[in-house]
């Protein structure tokens, strides 16, 4: 039934289309897939306030309850609510240091299910796929788990275990799709998918996304539904699709479009924005110990990650980036050392290799409090310090890694429109989409969900919070008398 939505652009509108397979869109395909969290029998929370509340109602769903009652005055590593709700639920006490067992009791209700699509480009497990598969995690491998099947479990089977307390990507991904399969999700998801357009139909001509009359396709009902198009490519080739939805969630994270310095020169063919641009150059011997070195821009951890991989390889680095060494506003001045030893290097590095003054660490020099000028063809680079005075140096290749933007070229205006700030572009850091925050739907478009990053929500162990938002939103709708 679900295959027909992608070939018959005729076909009955689905209650959901989820647009994203990373951890968000897995989470919420669970919750939608009639698994339901209950507080279990005799539950002994940490936090007296919510443990007195837990128990007013036990025998209703968490979907069910009112979300606002339950989360409110939690206090944690998220602005989010729902986003801490749901995580002091999983892992009580975690923020201490502690391991006690979740709260929740799940139970599978097939008959609360909702059908629902899940879009992605690649395989279960959305960015995950495109970070190099012996990189560490930032957070600590308990957090990345997923409802009802703990991470740490699985990796234990496979006979591995946490290094630092944290895992690797390469892990996560086959966590991810173990999940989708052990939870009987397959049938929900759709990889290999391109969403090019989301368009709401409406007859309410207000609206930026009014594109036309939904009578006038005689298998769509009045009133509002979105239009989903886009391409399919399977074995035997790419063809277009357009499924029809009632309700549509964006979770399509923010990896998609690195951002840009905006400088003269950084179109060259030498000059990249994506770690696995660097690790392709050394597979192909383009670069080695005896190159020109190599330039990265950026301060955060993919740039760290970038310098420890040629740091391996012994390839030369010359590192540029604006802010001081000890600001604190540095990710690495807010991560624990023991915790993160190798981004400790790096600082350590970048501290101590500054010029004018020669360090200890051969193939590395720091240039803090520096910004790129331009880049010239004969694979050079120009320099400004903080005082004004520029300088040139040949380099081999360069990385520019100093983050990156959510691709919404899907959305009308980018998506701009459904932002924090209405003139601005959507970040996930900065102008996130605004949404209600106990239920992740849209201020502007109803109808229309966003979570992950999109909402402003950066980390596995929170986005599950804004699933349990949505899900429950969507469920209210489609009952709005719950058993």
């Amino acid at each position: 039934m679900l295959h027909a939505h992608l070939e018959q652009s005729s076909a009955k509108p689905l209650p959901v289309v989820i647009i994203g397979n990373g951890p968000s869109g897995i989470c919420l395909s669970y919750l939608l897939s009639g698994n339901i969290p209950y507080v279990r029998r005799n539950p002994v929370h940490p936090n007296p306030i919510l443990q007195r509340k837990l128990e007013e109602t036990p025998e209703v769903s968490i979907l069910d309850q009112d979300i606002e009652y339950l989360s409110e005055g939690l206090e944690g590593r998220s602005s989010s609510p729902v986003a801490l709700l749901f995580d002091a639920l999983m892992r009580p006490d975690t923020d201490f240091g502690g391991t006690a067992d979740s709260v929740l009791a799940w139970a599978h209700q097939p008959h609360r299910a909702i059908p629902h699509l899940v879009l992605g480009k690649n395989l279960p497990g959305g960015a995950w796929h495109s970070i190099e598969g012996s990189m560490f995690t930032l957070s600590q491998g308990d957090w990345m788990g997923l409802p009802d099947l703990q991470f740490k479990d699985w990796l234990s089977k496979k006979k591995r275990g946490f290094r630092n307390n944290r895992a690797t990507a390469g892990d996560i991904v086959q966590y991810y799709q173990y999940y989708v399969a052990k939870k009987g999700l397959k049938k929900n998801f759709r990889c290999g998918t391109l969403v090019t357009s989301v368009k709401k139909l409406s007859v309410d001509v207000d609206s930026c996304y009014n594109s036309q009359n939904p009578q006038t396709n005689p298998q769509v009902d009045s009133g509002s539904l979105f239009q989903v198009d886009g391409f399919l490519t399977t074995v035997s080739g790419t063809q277009p699709f357009s499924v029809y939805a009632e309700n549509v969630v964006l979770a399509t994270g923010t990896y998609d479009s690195p951002s840009r310095l905006g400088v003269k020169g950084e179109h060259l063919p030498f000059v990249h924005h994506t770690l696995s641009a660097l690790e392709e150059a050394v597979k192909n011997k383009e670069i080695g110990m005896m190159s020109d070195p190599i330039l990265i821009v950026g301060a955060g951890l993919t740039a760290a990650d970038a310098i420890l991989f040629a740091h391996h390889c012994n390839i030369p680095v010359i590192h540029a980036f604006r802010r001081r060494v000890n600001d604190p506003a540095l990710i690495f001045n807010q991560l624990p050392k023991t915790m993160y030893p190798e981004y400790h290097k790096v600082h350590q590095m970048m501290k101590e290799q500054a010029i004018p003054y020669p360090g200890p660490y051969e193939c590395y020099v720091s240039l803090p409090e520096h910004h790129i000028v331009t880049f010239t063809e004969d694979r050079k680079c120009i320099f400004c310090d903080k005082s004004g005075r520029q300088k040139i140096h040949n380099i081999s290749m360069a990385f520019v890694l100093i983050g990156s933007n959510p691709n919404l070229t899907y959305l009308p205006n980018n998506g701009v429109d459904l932002a924090v700030d209405c003139e601005q572009p959507v970040s996930s850091k900065r102008n996130p989409i605004d949404v209600d925050p106990f239920t992740y739907e849209s201020v502007h478009e109803k109808g229309l969900y966003a979570m992950g990053p999109l909402a402003g929500d950066n980390f596995v162990r929170f986005v599950q919070g804004g699933a349990l938002a949505v899900a429950s939103s969507l469920l209210k709708k489609a009952h709005p008398n719950p058993p």
